[in-house]
């Protein structure tokens, strides 16, 4: 089981003259061997829209610049992109977005919305 931090709420990162927020920053606790890893938390729901693959296009935009920013300013951070279980068992599965997260090598956490607590994370 992962335990985490959280350290940041959002975890503000500047790139040049640019603003970015990630919806939170932290820590988790990895096996004793590996001690503490810092991570950012991308955190989208998929409900603001009625298009699951609009809502996929800019949660994966964000998540790859979030990324790209991290890279410069906190390379020791990994960015992982959080969403429900829902949305995760439906539509990631389907063959399109399955294979566009892995060609981006998207790092997943999934979340049950009802029980308030991660059921997954996906390296």
């Amino acid at each position: 089981m992962f335990y985490y931090t959280a350290t940041h709420d959002p975890l503000k990162i500047k790139v040049g003259t640019v603003d970015m927020e990630i919806d939170l920053g932290a820590e988790r606790l990895l096996a004793a061997e590996r001690g503490e890893e810092k991570i950012a938390v991308e955190i989208k729901s998929f409900l603001a829209s009625a298009s699951a693959i609009s809502e996929f296009h800019t949660a994966l935009g964000q998540f790859i610049n979030y990324r790209a920013a991290l890279r410069r300013e906190e390379p020791t951070r990994i960015l992982y992109l959080a969403v429900p279980d829902l949305v995760y068992n439906s539509f990631f599965q389907l063959d399109f977005p399955s294979s566009i997260l892995q060609e981006n090598a998207v790092k997943i956490i999934v979340y049950d919305i009802k029980l308030e607590q991660i059921s997954l994370w996906k390296e």
